[in-house]
């Protein structure tokens, strides 16, 4: 077990970028497009976040599915573009697009585990092909150095639980050019199952201490798994070493997660919780995003896909006597509803006392 270092609560630097902290929005599949990481940002506490996994061919070519996932602004700052692959000259090809659009910092993705990206030899299968990994991060920094760019790659602990390929790996990227490694601590096998392994993620920071340490320069590892509320992220380094803490899924129910986290480990308090009204207020601020970035059906089809993560801590509110609220009937009616007006009408009825009741359901409850 790694010891942390006296005072591992600072902001985090990852090459020449300094953070405002150390705290990281992940890039998450189908959940971080531009309007949640602007209300994630708006709470406080974001150091870094990240934009959901890109094509490279898709940037290149102009699809627009690939350039509304790459989508920034000028509020989205610092902002990491993670792109995915196995190509070591396209994905420098996407770095440079990354760059040339805006990116503080390019990620290489060799942590996702969905079959239709691994299949391609993308994510999670680049720590079978460590070599591919290699070849990429080094062209990849090739092209983002004159930038003054920094790479880093996200990985997890291995494919299999008895390979830790982030071991010996994450040292090999470092001698390519990353100037930040990010561990997922689970393997490829367990997907989002069972508990992280901060043991594991330990041994991938001492590892890349003692390398960094025989090679004259220090290098920043982030921890990533199963934070979900501040005390997590403060644990995640205790027990790990790590210089900086990734939030993913626990983000999306609790936008304001890393202002906690953050006010927690620079003062030892937390804030208090958001009144019902500020969580709605947040929600709305969300759909006003979606609204002006996209268009009235995206707003209605993330609306409905959203609820339930943000159901999950309007649902524990409790009442008078001390018992949770639940929220089921808010949630049916932004199922139901048609328009954003409707769904505005229901969050607007939740704040005034209706759509309340009905057991807490588990649909969001597992990350």
């Amino acid at each position: 077990m790694v010891s942390p270092a006296p005072s591992p609560f600072t902001p985090l630097s990852i090459g020449p970028v300094r953070l405002a902290t150390n705290l990281l929005l992940a890039p998450i599949a189908g959940y971080c497009d531009l309007a949640f990481r602007l209300i994630c940002r708006e709470q406080g506490g974001v150091g870094l976040a990240c934009t959901d996994l890109l094509s490279p061919q898709g940037l290149l070519r102009g699809t627009a599915t690939s350039l509304d996932l790459a989508r920034t602004s000028d509020e989205d700052k610092p902002v990491g573009m993670q792109l995915y692959g196995s190509d070591p000259a396209l994905m420098a090809e996407g770095a440079l697009w990354a760059v040339q659009h805006g990116a503080t910092v390019v990620d290489i993705n060799m942590g996702c585990p969905v079959d239709k990206v691994t299949k391609k030899d993308g994510g999670s299968r680049l720590l079978c092909i460590p070599d591919c990994a290699v070849q990429i991060a080094r062209a990849c920094a090739r092209v983002l150095e004159p930038f003054g760019v920094p790479l880093t790659c996200k990985m997890r602990l291995g494919w299999f639980d008895d390979q830790p390929v982030a071991l010996w790996l994450a040292p090999r990227l470092i001698d390519a050019g990353a100037k930040a490694i990010t561990v997922h601590g689970r393997t490829t096998v367990q997907k989002f199952s069972g508990v992280v392994n901060h043991d594991g993620i330990a041994r991938v920071v001492e590892a890349v201490g003692n390398h960094c340490k025989a090679a004259g320069h220090s290098i920043p590892v982030i921890g990533n798994g199963d934070v979900r509320e501040p005390q997590d992220a403060i644990e995640m380094i205790r027990k790990t070493g790590c210089a900086g803490v990734m939030i993913g899924r626990g983000a999306l129910s609790t936008p304001w997660l890393f202002r906690d986290a953050w006010s927690l480990m620079t003062t030892g308090a937390k804030p208090p919780e958001p009144t019902v009204a500020e969580k709605i207020a947040i929600i709305k601020r969300y759909m006003h995003y979606m609204l002006a970035f996209r268009d009235e059906h995206y707003c209605m089809y993330q609306s409905r896909r959203r609820i339930s993560w943000f159901g999950k801590r309007l649902g524990k509110e409790l009442d008078d006597r001390g018992r949770p609220v639940g929220c089921k009937p808010l949630k049916e009616a932004v199922r139901k509803a048609q328009t954003p007006a409707e769904v505005y009408d229901a969050l607007d009825r939740f704040v005034a006392g209706e759509l309340r009741g009905g057991e807490i359901d588990q649909e969001a409850t597992a990350y």
